[in-house]
Formats: C-alpha cells, sequence, structure tokens
C-alpha cells in the first residue's frame, strides 16, 4: 500500500502525517491489517528495537473520587465493587513497588484517586518517593495525582518523582461529554506544570468510550503537539457500576489499527499499552507489541491484569526482551526533554488525566483486565462445550476486580 510506504518513511524521518493519513490507517480492512501492524512494527523497531518497557503500578489510595469520569471505577457515585482505603504508608508503598521491581519493571507509577494532591498529600508521596529509592536507586518514579497546584510539581520533583502522568483521554470537542468537575483546559495546566517543573511528561488517551474516529485522531495529534514522553493508551474496560458499563466497542483489529496510528503519528515516543490490553486485544496482545514498547506489568489499579509470568513469557515468545534497568527507553535526541525540546518530533502533550481522573488502567486509571485469552482467577471459567466468543462480543468474564495487592494482605501479582 503506498499509505503504509508513505507513513513509514515518515515516521523514519519524525515527520508528522496528514490527518488524512492518520484517518485512513484507522479505516483499513481485516485483510490488511498485518501489513498495516508490519509497517508501524518497522517504525517501532527503527527507534526502540525489540525491547520493551516495563511499568509497574502502585494504588496509593483507592476509590471515593470526588471527580464524574465517566469511564472511572472510582469515581463520584461508582456503584463498581472495588477496594476502598486511605493512604499506603511509604513503607508499605515501597514493598508493593519492591515487587513489581523484582519481576523487572524499571517504571513505579505512583497513583492516587481523588481531584487533586493537597499539600500533606504531597508530603505523603515526597516521603513514599525518597523510601522507594533508597531501596532502589535507579528505579524510575511517575507520579500521577489528578489536578496539580502552583508549586507541588516542584516539591515532587525535589523528592525524586522522574515523571507525571495525566491523560488527556479524549478530544477537546468531546471531553465534556465524559466529565463535568473539571475541564479538558485543567489537564493541559497540569501536565504543563509538570513539565515546566522538569518532570518528564506522560499523557495519554483512552479508546473504547464511543468515540468517532476523526476523535482519536484529534486527540492523537494534539498529544504529538503537546510532545510527551511517553503516551499510555487505555482501551475502556466497561466496568459494571459505572456510566460507560454497556459500551463493548472495542475488537482486538480495532486496538491494533488505533496502536498503529499512535505509533505513526508519535514514532519515537514511547508508546505504552495500558488498561484494557487483556480484555480487548486477548489472544493478539503479542501483535500489539510489534507497535508499543512499553507495557504494565501484573495488575492495575482496581483490577486484575495478566500474571506478571505471563506478560514475561509473552515477550519472550514474541521475540522481544525486557529493557534493563541501565537501558535509556528513548532515542538520544528525545533525552532529557519535554515539551518543546524534540524537534516537533514527539507525541506529546501534557495535558492528560492524572491519577485522580481514572481511565483504563494506567497511570491514574482504573480499568485493568483479566489474563490473555482466559478467564481471570477470581471468574468462572466457561462450560468446555461452550461456543467460543465472537471478536466483538462483550466480554464482562474477562473483567475482574482486584482483590490482592495494594490495599489487601494479599501477595500482588507481578
Amino acid at each position: 500500500m503506498d499509505l503504509l510506504n508513505t507513513l513509514v518513511d515518515k515516521g523514519l524521518r519524525r515527520e508528522t502525517p496528514t490527518r488524512a493519513e492518520a484517518l485512513a490507517v484507522l479505516a483499513t480492512t481485516d485483510d490488511e491489517l498485518l501489513d498495516v501492524v508490519a509497517a508501524a512494527g518497522k517504525v517501532r523497531r527503527h527507534w526502540f528495537g525489540r525491547r520493551v518497557k516495563l511499568n509497574y503500578l502502585v494504588n496509593l489510595k483507592s476509590g471515593l473520587c470526588p471527580e464524574d469520569c465517566s469511564y472511572c471505577s472510582q469515581r463520584l457515585g461508582s456503584k463498581a465493587d472495588i477496594l476502598k482505603y486511605t493512604w499506603l504508608k511509604p513503607d508499605e508503598a515501597s514493598r508493593a513497588a519492591a515487587a513489581g521491581l523484582a519481576g523487572g519493571a524499571k517504571r513505579v507509577c505512583l497513583v492516587a484517586s481523588g481531584r487533586g494532591p493537597t499539600d500533606r498529600d504531597v508530603d505523603r508521596v515526597s516521603d513514599t518517593i525518597k523510601a522507594i529509592k533508597e531501596r532502589h536507586e535507579d528505579v524510575e518514579v511517575c507520579a500521577c495525582l489528578g489536578l496539580l497546584s502552583d508549586g507541588q510539581a516542584e516539591r515532587l520533583r525535589e523528592a525524586g518523582a522522574d515523571a507525571y502522568n495525566h491523560n488527556l483521554n479524549t478530544s477537546e470537542s468531546t471531553y465534556g461529554e465524559i466529565t463535568t468537575t473539571h475541564t479538558y483546559a485543567d489537564r493541559v495546566d497540569t501536565v504543563r506544570k509538570a513539565h515546566a517543573a522538569g518532570l518528564s511528561a506522560c499523557s495519554g488517551l483512552i479508546a473504547g468510550m464511543g468515540e468517532t474516529d476523526e476523535d482519536l485522531v484529534d486527540v492523537v495529534f494534539s498529544l504529538r503537539e503537546l510532545d510527551p514522553d511517553s503516551v499510555p493508551v487505555n482501551f475502556l474496560i466497561p466496568f459494571e457500576g459505572t456510566p460507560l458499563a454497556k459500551e463493548w466497542n472495542l475488537t482486538p483489529q480495532r486496538c491494533l489499527r488505533i496502536l498503529a496510528m499512535v505509533r505513526f503519528v508519535c514514532p519515537d515516543v514511547e508508546v505504552r499499552i495500558a488498561g484494557g490490553r487483556e480484555v480487548h486485544l486477548r489472544t493478539m496482545q503479542p501483535l500489539a507489541l510489534h507497535l508499543a514498547n512499553s507495557i504494565f506489568l501484573g495488575d492495575y489499579l482496581t483490577s486484575e491484569g495478566q500474571a506478571g509470568k505471563a506478560d514475561l513469557e509473552m515477550i519472550a515468545d514474541a521475540g522481544f526482551e525486557v529493557e534493563g534497568a541501565g537501558e535509556v527507553t528513548l532515542p538520544e535526541h528525545r533525552a532529557g526533554g519535554g515539551c518543546g525540546s524534540h524537534e516537533g518530533s514527539g507525541c506529546g502533550s501534557h495535558e492528560g488525566s492524572g491519577c485522580g481522573s481514572h481511565e483504563g488502567s494506567g497511570c491514574g486509571s482504573h480499568e485493568g483486565g483479566g489474563v490473555c485469552g482466559t478467564v481471570p482467577a477470581s471468574a468462572p471459567a466457561p462450560a468446555a462445550s461452550a461456543p467460543a466468543a465472537s471478536a466483538d462480543e462483550p466480554r464482562p468474564d474477562l473483567v475482574a476486580v482486584r482483590r490482592r495487592g495494594a490495599g489487601t494482605d494479599l501477595a500482588p501479582n507481578a
């Protein structure tokens, strides 16, 4: 396809595709899907080789959020049967982080529900960051705490934070349809605060909320313009008890096209498969590694993910390798930079949705998922004679609420 040859050429040069080209990727047929994956895979391998970065989520404070984000299990009015607890102590959070690091993660994402942190909350998180870094000097720490007030990003940076996550979630034109208690502009302001303080920006999106192709392209182009270093791509997990519980709009093929489009628009940025990969990609997860160079290991914030051991086996079986602690994730021309330092080539933006925004299951989201292509341990196994589900049928059997790890007495999944 001439389209794919053009997109590969632009990706290797860090040149922005046109909106029409990005939309055309989303409009490709299933017969063309492997060609799309192969083309985007060339761009991914050019900038990141065969490395896969592992990230690990620690939910510092779960549930009871005053914001009304429709996709979130922790939202105001949520009936989802999730874990609810107040702040973990620094030593508890440090022990939780250690499990992920032992499993191969090089970044720990510290997440807390809520509109944004108080100054006392920043002190708590600062103490937690210090406790983690005292035991694991080389670990990257990303904070995800919601909307930031003046001076808070600087304090987190001084405490040792390396990055801040706050996702854009969806296009600016449709943002008001999913959240009313804060604005798209609030998110932009927070990520810009984080970047100005010297923190690496992490900002992404949620797919599957009923948005159009145009909405997806809008949000990804906004991200490229704002230039974060990492872009988590969440796939909505329709939690029972939330307004979007019936929104099952994704197929594995659709998810792969979305990831490919993000890679073409953001060629040299860490693209992370975040919440919902187990639920929506299922047995197609290994193909997604040809598009994204980063995933979350183990469980998410309020839901269970694929077993950590299965994640590692999947990476190895697909011919990839886990990125080591001593390896630099980003290409050399992006090293040390955030917004404005990447010659217009990043994907980035700095808006996002912090962890008070609860999207899919990246930093600041609460969706999660079941085991790759299987039923989560907490769900009953289907009868052997049950017919196989089609690719576009809802799979609530793959959505399992997290009952282990942080906030419980059970060992975490890592």
